[in-house]
């Protein structure tokens, strides 16, 4: 299975035109296979819309107001991490946000969030449906209602809605729907958020599974604004390319820019343990991943300075098995002869939450874990101050604040 989804990822990001080139014979066989699951996608997607937009089909809202972000793309797009910055901002400035997550994949997202967000009042609720999940919470912790503050429209948030022995910042201020776009449309929301990984933003162009899109790039007419992730990773020649093409499709599209910046390393078996980043200068690194494209966590490590990095690659949310460490052992144990030095094994927080235990069987080589933190760049006059600001006139518009 896991070879399958190598391949079929690889056709998803080969251009048509360098399929002779860079696909093997098998490869060409399931092209006509995924080309019309594809096209029976194609049909289904946009009569689900409609069936809401007639209202044949119901949409909950929630009393609170509710951020949604997505993507058109599988993987790899800086969804977590956005949930997070919106998170952490939120709480500080005096709500108390819900994070409606899934939890897909051994829950590797949902365990990352909660250990970064320990301490904090934002809670994270876990489940496929996320108005079921969404009103578990709201009951049991009652919820606020924005509204402004003084004469700068501060984010200042003022109960009218008390329940119980609910503290002021118990209580649910605005809920934060991770990969909202086309999973739970069933879920009223207030601000779409859409991201973009700006190191292969769209693929080949075609509907999953052909293609990475979960959705056309018409799509976008839904979006409040866009994130390009990854920014600093292309050219601002790739960003303004990427730019232009999501402003045909929506001209008024606010769009801004995104990095994961490391942070620290945390040591497997022991997260409390936190290693600087100049710990890996000079080293002997193996990345192993099982997330989206892998390129951008591979690249990042580079920039930290170590001798050399080699990579290996799993499908996303893929779950490690026993045979895996045999392979990862394997190649460790060729680096090692090769460069006659013990290397390092550096993975994602979502890699490490997913499988903790197995990452052990890595012993004697040790197990480096990967923290970072999403930033909003800089780019043609837009800043993270106004990133912000962005999102809150969206949620005044639609009458919440």
């Amino acid at each position: 299975m896991e070879k399958l989804r190598k391949m079929v990822n690889q056709i998803a990001y080969t251009p048509p035109q360098d399929r002779l080139r860079a696909l093997s014979i098998l490869q060409f066989s399931l092209i006509p296979l995924l080309s019309l699951a594809s096209t029976l996608y194609s049909f289904a997607l946009p009569l689900r819309h409609r069936l809401y937009h007639l209202g044949l089909l119901h949409k909950d809202r929630l009393p609170v107001p509710v951020i949604s972000v997505g993507n058109l793309t599988w993987g790899g797009n800086g969804k977590t991490p956005m949930v997070e910055f919106l998170a952490v901002w939120l709480a500080a400035v005096g709500s108390s946000p819900l994070i409606l997550t899934r939890g897909y994949g051994g829950a590797d997202e949902a365990k990352m969030l909660q250990r970064h967000l320990y301490g904090t009042p934002v809670k994270i609720g876990i489940g496929a449906n996320r108005a079921n999940t969404a009103a578990c919470f709201l009951k049991r912790y009652g919820h606020i209602s924005p509204c402004k503050h003084g004469d700068t429209g501060v984010e200042r948030l003022c109960s009218d809605n008390k329940q119980g022995n609910c503290s002021y910042s118990d209580q649910i201020g605005i809920a934060i729907l991770d990969d909202g776009m086309q999973q739970h449309i069933s879920l009223w929301r207030d601000v779409e958020i859409v991201m973009v990984n700006a190191m292969i933003p769209w693929g080949n162009h075609q509907l999953i599974p052909l293609g990475p899109l979960r959705e056309p790039l018409a799509a976008l007419t839904r979006a409040d604004t866009v994130v390009i992730h990854h920014a600093d990773l292309v050219s601002e020649k790739d960003v303004e390319a990427i730019a232009l093409e999501i402003r045909k499709v929506k001209k008024s599209l606010p769009i801004f820019l995104s990095r994961l910046a490391p942070l620290y390393f945390l040591k497997a078996g022991n997260m409390s343990c936190k290693l600087a980043l100049m710990d890996i200068r000079n080293t002997l690194v193996l990345c192993v991943s099982a997330i989206g494209p892998t390129d951008s966590f591979v690249e990042r490590i580079k920039k930290l300075g170590p001798a050399y990095v080699d990579r290996l690659d799993f499908s996303d949310h893929h779950l490690f098995q026993a045979k895996d460490i045999d392979l990862i052992r394997m190649r460790l144990r060729n680096l090692q002869s090769e460069f006659a030095r013990k290397p390092v094994v550096v993975v994602t927080e979502k890699d490490y939450d997913r499988a903790p235990e197995v990452l052990k069987y890595l012993d004697p080589y040790e197990v480096l874990v990967l923290c970072s933190s999403l930033q909003i760049l800089p780019h043609n006059g837009n800043t993270e101050d106004s990133f912000k600001k962005c999102l809150w006139q969206h949620l005044e518009v639609s009458n919440k604040v």
